[in-house]
């Protein structure tokens, strides 16, 4: 029995620094509807461009998050899908060097995925990414006897929603937690379509675009997209939105805090690293408690400060996995500084 099995994507990552990635913003040529979040990066067509540093890695919401479980003394193992090439090598050598238990399933046509990440000196990326095997999940090959778990991880990524939702209905046959971070795939899918995934989901993993688009609401009306999430959801409901903070809701409380200061070098992995951090802090407190009993504000308190410490970590280095917190690091005095405001439901 593991504490918590990962599902979704697992990526080898490579990391391309150059101070000639150039910021565009918006202007009187280029509208909303161009960039959505008002600047992109910009690479002058038939330029040879020179890159000052090349960094190997690897990455994917399943193994990202796995990494998280590990590091913090979590029973883990993560269930990915893998090309039979060497990128599935050099990822399920990672795996292992984490102490995580790997599920592998083997693609023999497509390939492992793989980003590339372009990265610049603000720690903004532009990220290319390619779904290879990940994407073929199939229900009969999912080995479902081996993955029995107190809680579940599922970042879905291109992975199809037939599939997602038959795993979904294992773990809540088996009284399995699921915590669910749904990829832009699954947040198109809009809330009508996933609403059967929210009803069986105990923790939703969501930043406030995805809010906005998921919902339907403006991205400037943060309070009546976390309003309309807190209603379709049963369960807790996690909002980030960046420099700002989060807000989360447990049905009976509201809960909001800011970030931890540090220096940024690149926000990739910045999500997985919160919303495993949380879900981390959630378990490790549910380890202590009677069955059935409820996360108390303390419990919630400890992981909105475990989610955010992580994710501060994680921007201060290259790479989604560099910075994740070991148990003995979140320790630390310092992680233990963040205001969280928390008050009563009307």
């Amino acid at each position: 029995m593991y504490d918590i099995v990962t599902i979704g994507s697992a990526t080898k990552d490579i990391f391309l620094l150059s101070p000639d990635f150039k910021i565009l913003r918006n202007d009187k040529h280029f509208g909303k509807k161009d960039f959505p979040e008002g600047e992109a990066q910009c690479l002058p067509i038939g330029a040879k461009v020179e890159i000052k540093k090349v960094v190997f890695l690897t990455g994917g919401g399943s193994t990202n998050a796995a990494t998280t479980f590990s590091r913090q003394g979590l029973k883990t193992a993560a269930l990915v899908r893998l090309g039979n090439d060497e990128n599935a090598d050099y990822i399920l050598n990672e795996i292992k060097k984490e102490k995580i238990s790997p599920l592998i399933i083997k693609d023999r046509k497509k390939g492992s995925d793989y980003s590339t990440i372009l990265l610049d000196s603000s720690g903004e990326r532009t990220v290319l990414v390619y779904y290879g095997a990940s994407s073929e999940l199939s229900v009969p090959e999912i080995p479902f006897g081996k993955i029995k778990s107190k809680w579940a991880y599922v970042a879905p990524g291109d992975i199809s929603f037939q599939v997602i939702e038959k795993i979904f209905s294992h773990f809540s046959k088996s009284k399995t937690l699921i915590a669910f971070n749904p990829s832009k795939k699954f947040i198109s899918m809009g809330l009508k379509k996933i609403k059967p995934l929210l009803d069986q989901t105990e923790v939703l993993i969501l930043n406030l675009e995805e809010g906005a688009a998921l919902t339907g609401i403006s991205y400037k009306k943060e309070k009546e997209i976390f309003e309309k999430l807190d209603r379709a959801e049963k369960g807790i409901v996690v909002m980030t939105n960046g420099v700002k903070g989060v807000v989360v809701s447990d049905g009976r409380n509201i809960y909001r805090s800011g970030i931890f200061g540090g220096k940024v070098i690149d926000r990739t992995g910045a999500g997985d690293a919160f919303g495993s951090g949380f879900v981390a802090g959630l378990v490790k407190n549910q380890k202590s408690k009677i069955k059935n009993q409820k996360f108390s504000i303390d419990d919630m308190k400890y992981a909105i400060r475990l989610g955010s410490a992580n994710a501060t970590s994680v921007v201060g280095k290259i790479g989604a996995k560099q910075g994740i917190l070991t148990k003995k690091e979140f320790n630390d005095k310092k992680w233990n500084k963040l205001k969280i405001l928390c008050h009563t439901k009307n």
